[in-house]
């Protein structure tokens, strides 16, 4: 064989031998379709499933693509955890507690009454084992769910009339999610669950009296101060609001790992990006509704003690009849106290004196 021939094919060799390794370890384009629990009009909330959604297919050089879909487009607002469990869909942004029908657990993983604010609940979920029991909860409901964005602590809603007295809360029809509205009702509310683009024409129409939904800058943009007068806080039903990813199972399973690793660094940083957008924009839209005619107002002390009271009432009561929700408060509740502890020691005589200083300046 010619010398300068031989040389030739052993230095092709090389490359030839090469190409089908890269290929088998450069990872498949997946295309996942996504259904949120929220609006479009809903610029920071939902906008937390489109950004997080472009930073997987940035990181993943566009090989792992998410498509956002708003409520009510392909999937209804409340129902996207059972199209997740059947696979329709591969994931949905959504609030876990609008799934306590199901379980009452899904509570924790949104927000509790009196429960923990945005920074207490990502120590607990990181280092308070809320993580570990959030993944047995979802195991069973055939979900994988990684922490995606959190209002922060949000307002208490729009009311028609006053309420002055435990007496004023009797009868009235409150849209509010999760837990809370097992508390409501048991001080004299009648409380019902609606999906955020249904609020403002139900409040409007009189189907109910009063409406919760996040803060200042979303309550502004839904409308609610046109069909009632007086807005109230605090929230004490979401001293933090997490947002989650609800993966399905086989979905999760099927990723390459470092297509696993790229969503949960996107999730981390919609976790800290969403609370920080809120609070910017709140203080503004809260001006912009009070110069509007807003008029705002706290719950007096004797309705708030009532409704603490109700709520750990709630908590005995539940944890008497659902061993996995005992489970679950034991865990939070003992975190919860100790951090109220610390927070009353440095956070909040901090907050309360600065804050009120700066009032006086």
């Amino acid at each position: 064989m010619d010398r300068r021939a031989l040389f030739g094919a052993v230095a092709a060799a090389p490359v030839m031998l090469a190409a089908p390794a890269l290929a088998q370890t450069q990872n498949p384009e997946v295309r996942w379709r996504l259904a949120s629990s929220f609006p479009r009009t809903l610029d920071i909330l939902y906008a937390g499933c489109e950004n997080i959604s472009r930073r997987v297919a940035e990181l993943s050089h566009g090989r792992f693509q998410i498509r956002c879909f708003p409520a009510g487009e392909i999937v209804p607002a409340l129902q996207t955890l059972d199209a997740v469990q059947g696979g329709t869909i591969e994931v949905t942004q959504t609030a876990p507690y609008y799934f306590v029908g199901k379980e009452p657990g899904f509570a924790f993983y949104t927000a509790l009454p009196w429960g923990l604010n945005v920074r207490q609940m990502t120590a607990w979920l990181r280092h308070g084992g809320g993580q570990q029991l959030s993944d047995e909860l979802f195991n069973d409901y055939n979900a994988v769910g990684i922490p995606a964005g959190d209002t922060g602590a949000q307002m208490g809603g729009w009311w028609r009339k006053e309420i002055k007295t435990v007496a004023d809360l009797q009868g009235v029809k409150f849209r509010i999610g999760g837990l809370g509205g097992q508390v409501f009702a048991k001080v004299g509310v009648s409380p019902t669950q609606i999906a955020g683009g249904d609020i403002y024409p139900s409040l409007e129409r009189g189907v109910i009296d009063a409406a919760e939904w996040v803060g200042p800058y979303d309550d502004e943009k839904l409308g609610f101060s046109r069909v009632a007068r007086y807005y109230y806080a605090p929230g004490f039903w979401e001293g933090s609001s997490r947002n989650y990813f609800l993966i399905n199972k086989a979905a999760w399973t099927a990723l390459p790992d470092d297509y696993k690793a790229i969503l949960k660094i996107a999730c981390a940083e919609g976790e800290l990006e969403m609370p920080a957008k809120y609070d910017a924009a709140n203080p503004a839209a809260l001006r912009r509704l009070i110069a509007a005619g807003t008029q705002l107002r706290n719950f007096p002390r004797e309705v708030l003690q009532a409704l603490w009271n109700a709520a750990h009432e709630v908590y005995a009561e539940t944890s008497a009849r659902d061993p996995r929700f005992k489970k679950i408060w034991e865990s939070y509740s003992a975190f919860r106290n100790e951090q109220y502890q610390w927070f009353r020691v440095a956070e909040t005589s901090f907050d309360n004196f600065a804050q009120t200083a700066a009032a006086r300046t």
